[in-house]
């Protein structure tokens, strides 16, 4: 992707296209790649990447969930228009960060992405946050290698049986001090890692939580490289956001809404000020169709890093240079499958 596409009339121009269908994974030594539901692509065609969103998500619990509880066309409907105004206004890359146990369903994301032209990227992991309500009973009894090897599993073989891949690890956790089912969880996260290359992003309560996961990483062996630190906006102190960027850990500030475009803004002013720019990611933590809510409720669109930020972006002296790195360099680096070891 070349700059002057990022910068035609303001914003990437990227009309739908049919998206192909790579289920090899390659082998060492291939170039760069990054794994979408429909397959891997080089980590350099990612383009224009909203790297936390979400499509579905039900907050019923663990022990209750299931596809039942919706209608999966119903969804799809929903999704679709909101999906293709995405790649309208530039979009060509959508993580979506909704866990197991939380409501992934990756048949519907990649019948979203081939009708869309969008690359979509789902995950595997569990979800540790909200005081561990979304997690499976054998999450407690299992060990972080027996937890690793099921997650490896949807890595070698695909998930659920559909033979569509994860592009990375999600994972959650509350504030310090880690309970220790979510200590375990990042252990898991990072012995995954070491055996796929999957990148790791984990919900985190703050940043002393952050901290203590930066911590568990590096005596795993992994490479902080391989870590997206997840709602890293809930931390105020920016010194923290420095000190994981200065170790190599990936920022997300991931709470971009029409209400705090500005927030966001100084967010990427302080990482610019620090010249860490280069280890900040942005997105809207938006969507979704809400199981559970009639129609699936409000869903909220991507729409606002296009409409307000890069123009704000802009107006505070960024170049279109620096926006290419943050949303493109930087996710396309973020997500490429590759072992970073500490």
């Amino acid at each position: 992707m070349h700059r002057k596409d990022f910068i035609r009339s303001g914003i990437l121009l990227c009309a739908p296209y049919v998206l192909p269908l790579r289920n090899r994974t390659p082998a060492s030594g291939d170039e760069d790649y990054i794994m979408t539901v429909n397959g891997h692509i080089p980590s350099a065609e990612a383009g224009f990447t909203l790297s936390h969103e979400h499509v579905l998500v039900d907050f019923i619990g663990a022990g209750k969930i299931t596809t039942s509880r919706y209608n999966v066309n119903e969804v799809y409907h929903t999704a679709l228009p909101v999906l293709q105004e995405a790649v309208k206004n530039g979009c060509k890359t959508l993580v979506e960060c909704t866990p197991n146990y939380l409501g992934r369903n990756v048949g519907l994301l990649q019948r979203l992405s081939k009708a869309s032209g969008l690359h979509i990227i789902s995950n595997t992991g569990y979800y540790g946050a909200a005081k561990e309500k979304f997690l499976p009973k054998h999450a407690y009894t299992d060990s972080a290698r027996q937890l690793a090897a099921r997650w490896i599993n949807e890595w070698e073989t695909g998930i659920e049986g559909t033979g569509i891949k994860p592009g990375f690890i999600k994972t959650g956790v509350d504030t310090y001090p880690l309970s220790p089912v979510q200590q375990k969880l990042i252990e898991a996260a990072a012995l995954t890692h070491l055996s796929t290359g999957l990148t790791f992003g984990v919900h985190t309560g703050n940043g002393e939580a952050a901290l203590e996961e930066l911590k568990i990483i590096k005596a795993m062996g992994v490479g902080p490289e391989a870590w997206v630190w997840i709602h890293a906006q809930n931390e105020k102190n920016r010194d923290v956001h420095v000190r994981v960027a200065k170790e190599g850990g990936w920022v997300s500030f991931d709470g971009l809404n029409d209400d705090s475009v500005q927030q966001s803004v100084q967010f990427l002013k302080d990482m610019k000020a620090e010249k860490r720019l280069h280890k900040a990611l942005i997105s809207h933590d938006a969507g979704w169709y809400h199981v559970g809510e009639p129609g699936g409720g409000q869903f909220r669109s991507y729409n606002t890093v296009f409409k307000f930020l890069l123009p704000l972006l802009r107006k505070e002296g960024f170049t279109e240079g620096e926006m290419h790195q943050v949303f493109m360099v930087n996710p396309a680096k973020a997500l490429t499958v590759k072992v970073r070891r500490a």
